[in-house]
């Protein structure tokens, strides 16, 4: 059976008017991972309460390792309890390319870098982390949206709506 679906740039989503998503089965939106937040997701988060029969689920792309301990806990606090009973959040680690960061991105990763590789009293996690983010690095791979595909599969008719930064 073929499965219908529709990809929309985030500015193109929120143009759409609430009828627009009506029919839809299941509904994602997708971002990034910034300083524990999941970037951009407050649009969708505002839609979601008159979405509820439907399958809603939120991912974003970060560049720390999906096993990293940190992940569980930007998981657990993406959205509230309430919003846990219908939309479910998704992690895929991805990595940083500062050559398509905007300046204020990229300065703010620098700044933090060095404050990580500057602390007097830096964990060894927190020094690999910052040899890490020092440069440009990829650790995507397609399989971590396999678990999203699975969750959504179940549905014919799914919309995702992405973020327009999806060059990080």
């Amino acid at each position: 059976m073929e499965k219908d679906g529709e990809l929309l740039d985030l500015k193109d989503a929120q143009k759409k008017s609430t009828d627009y998503f009506q029919d839809f089965d299941a509904i994602c939106y997708g971002g990034w991972a910034m300083a524990g937040n999941l970037v951009k997701g407050k649009w969708f988060l505002e839609k979601a309460v008159n979405w509820k029969d439907k399958r809603l689920s939120m991912f974003c792309v970060g560049g720390s390792p999906n096993d990293n301990p940190d992940v569980d806990i930007f998981l657990q606090n993406a959205i509230t309890e309430e919003q846990k009973k219908y939309i479910k959040v998704f992690y895929c680690q991805g990595g940083f390319n500062y050559e398509k960061m905007k300046t204020p991105s990229r300065l703010a990763m620098k700044m933090f870098v060095s404050a990580l590789r500057n602390k007097k009293d830096a964990t060894e996690k927190e020094k690999a982390m910052a040899e890490k983010m020092a440069s440009s690095y990829d650790i995507s791979d397609v399989k971590y949206i396999e678990p999203i595909v699975a969750y959504l599969g179940e549905k014919d008719n799914v919309a995702f709506a992405l973020t327009d930064e999806k060059k990080k």
